[in-house]
């Protein structure tokens, strides 16, 4: 199948699955953004009572979680599978938790959550993002615009949670000399902070790929680069790392 037929493939058998009203394709397919080996991210919008075992009936190759099963919160399950050669990420988008992020997001209101692969974790307006940025292949989905309030308390949340994870480090890692655990600490006040950059601009963030970059954030590769284990060099590194985080 070309990326055409794959793509139309793949949709309709997602949106003919029960339960499920909408079908998106995410990640840097949808952006343009793309490599030849980039995999494909789907999500399957459901209301009400979506069972995993649907898309197993479906045949296709891989591995397909229960709901709940990725730790519930916004990424409450999916599937990695293997369909026409290609690698296929689906994601599963409860709609009445949606719906709930987009009204929360647009006073303003979120919460932080942990997720791997994510240094500094997600926030609750993710699926939200997603649905400003992912392309609508089946189904309707509202597109929103990103909430003035979102602007006002996004930034600040991201900046107190930067400056606590330095606050720390300089208390608990720094003296001891430890530099895994102070390059750990910078890589991840550096998403912080570029989480707060984006979020003051309103844009919205699905993931941390090209997070530091988009927020002018690289130069923090070079003072990672200088750290070993000596206190006075990961004292310096920590105040660089502060003076660049003010100046975005």
């Amino acid at each position: 199948m070309n990326d055409d037929t794959f793509l139309a493939h793949v949709a309709d058998g997602l949106a003919a699955l029960p339960a499920v009203h909408a079908v998106t394709l995410g990640g840097s397919r949808a952006q343009d953004t793309h490599g030849p080996g980039s995999d494909w991210d789907f999500a399957v919008y459901y209301r009400g009572g979506f069972d995993p075992a649907d898309l197993r009936a479906v045949g296709w190759d891989g591995e397909i979680s229960e709901i709940g099963a990725w730790g519930g919160g916004v990424f409450n399950g999916g599937a990695w599978l293997t369909i026409d050669g290609r690698q296929v990420d689906v994601h599963y988008r409860d709609l009445d938790a949606v719906e709930h992020h987009l009204t929360e997001a647009r006073q303003g209101r979120f919460h932080w959550e942990p997720l791997m692969f994510h240094l500094a974790g997600v926030p609750s307006y993710l699926p939200v993002a997603e649905l400003a940025v992912n392309r609508v292949l089946r189904g309707d989905l509202p597109r929103p615009d990103y909430p003035d309030a979102l602007r006002e308390t996004a930034p600040e949340m991201w900046r107190g949670r930067a400056e606590l994870t330095l606050r720390y480090t300089r208390g608990a890692f720094v003296p001891r000399g430890q530099a895994t655990e102070v390059a750990g600490a910078l890589a991840t006040a550096a998403m912080e902070t570029a989480h707060a950059v984006v979020a003051a601009r309103g844009e919205w963030v699905t993931n941390e790929k090209r997070l530091l970059r988009r927020a002018g954030l690289r130069e923090v590769d070079s003072i990672l680069a200088g750290l070993r284990a000596d206190p006075d060099v990961l004292a310096k590194a920590v105040d660089d790392a502060e003076a660049l985080f003010r100046t975005v």
